[in-house]
């Protein structure tokens, strides 16, 4: 029997709990590799085993496409990075590589120290943050500032306070059941539609500055401009181009964002951890950070348990492509397929006593390269271009805010887990204290 699962019913704010769990996920499928659920109206198959979620994603990925659930949700471009096409998808990939690539990354380590700097230090003590309305305007600065470069300074800073009311906007969007049905017409539709035309439009004076002025150059949004085809035609219209660059920014910010926001409200609920992680990040910027050979340093593994606890990117879905066979179950043509990081983060045989934040775990326990059960930034060919620019901008963010303040939650706010566009904290508001 299919049974129907709706997601949006499984918030702790039901239950005496402090964090959002998928108790009823969990127990409609615990002991099953697969389970048939009605998702958001929607029959699909709902993949817990690991070692299959993988076979979707890597080994037999050519068997499945992008699922149709969770898209009413979207509202970005299918031109380029997004496109149903393969070849296109990885053509843009390519594109997007030279500005994402690790060596790349360490040269925009300066700029990034600098953005958080400028942001941090104009708190002031006593007074509260909001956290994740902080941590977009940092995100969405750096993302600019290293993307899209060449342009006045004026136009630039501009570009970085637009993207961040959007990035904020996209990572509250409802990307299931009721609640996104009931955002049509909506306040929140209409500050989500406004800051992305903000943004956009803004993007769009800048493309046509470079196209009214050949050879200048603007890093990314360039590139995007001048790639043709073997007769030198523009592969991309103008608007195209915005679309591109639109769906990358906002990609580069709203996780990162999230996670430096979970990361933030970790630190100051498990006290035990300040120390180390402080004297571990006070070593890696005496040595120019680099990378560290044998075990994780405490930094990584901080994140890394970060990330296992709460992956912005919490449930994803694939369609197969043609008939086939997932280990022992057939599954025809056009069946949805449906999966959450957050379950296979949180499963007991990969990470015993898998709800507690234990950053040491990652001495013994590495990644798994034959299975799914550890996949913040995705796996396969659909991966994130952009992890090693995330893990750089997370250590940045860490290390020179935590250098400048202490961050306690308000006193009496109960810091709920909001299932969305990304899973992010509800609302997070904190304190800061000078070091």
């Amino acid at each position: 029997m299919t049974q129907r699962m709706n997601p949006a019913d499984l918030s702790a704010g039901r239950s005496a709990a402090p964090e959002f769990l998928f108790s009823r996920m969990e127990s409609l499928l615990r002991g099953r590799a697969v389970r048939h659920l009605t998702v958001d109206g929607v029959p699909a198959v709902f993949v817990r085993d690991p070692v299959l979620a993988r076979t979707v994603l890597v080994g037999e990925s050519r068997n499945y496409g992008k699922g149709e659930l969770f898209r009413k949700a979207r509202t970005l471009s299918r031109v380029g990075m997004l496109s149903e096409d393969e070849a296109v998808h990885r053509h843009y990939r390519r594109l997007a590589s030279p500005y994402l690539r690790s060596t790349k990354v360490e040269d925009y380590v300066p700029l990034m120290r600098r953005i958080v700097r400028g942001t941090v230090t104009a708190w002031k003590a006593g007074e509260a943050v909001d956290v994740q309305e902080q941590m977009c305007r940092i995100t969405c600065a750096i993302a600019v500032e290293t993307l899209i470069t060449g342009l006045p300074r004026a136009t630039t800073v501009e570009l970085g306070e637009r993207l961040s009311r959007l990035a904020w906007e996209m990572i509250r969007k409802p990307l299931y059941g009721k609640a996104a049905a009931r955002t049509a017409g909506t306040a929140a539709a209409g500050r989500l539609a406004a800051a992305r035309s903000e943004f956009r439009d803004l993007l769009a004076q800048c493309v046509d500055g470079l196209l009214a002025s050949p050879g200048k150059s603007a890093g990314y949004l360039s590139t995007l401009l001048t790639d043709a085809d073997e007769q030198g035609n523009p592969l991309l219209t103008p608007e195209e181009v915005c679309e591109e660059a639109v769906m990358v920014l906002t990609a580069a910010t709203v996780t990162t964002a999230s996670v430096m926001s979970w990361a933030l409200h970790t630190l100051d609920r498990h006290p035990a951890v300040e120390e180390p992680l402080l004297k571990d990040l006070a070593r890696r910027r005496a040595e120019d950070g680099g990378h560290d050979h044998g075990p994780p340093g405490y930094t990584l593994r901080f994140l890394m348990e970060v990330l296992r606890l709460y992956p912005p990117v919490w449930i994803s879905c694939r369609k197969t492509l043609t008939d086939v066979v997932l280990g022992e179950h057939p599954l025809p043509a056009g069946t949805n397929l449906v999966f959450s990081s957050y379950l296979l983060h949180r499963d007991p045989g990969h990470y015993p006593d898998p709800h507690r934040f234990h950053p040491d775990r990652w001495l013994t326990v590495r990644p798994s390269t034959i299975d799914a059960s550890y996949i913040p930034f995705g796996i396969g060919s659909k991966g994130c271009i952009g992890e090693m620019f995330a893990w750089e901008q997370l250590e940045v963010i860490l290390d020179e805010l935590t250098r400048e303040w202490k961050l306690t939650t308000v006193p009496g706010l109960r810091v709920r887990t909001a299932p969305e566009t990304t899973l992010h904290p509800r609302r997070l508001l904190m304190i800061a204290h000078p070091r």
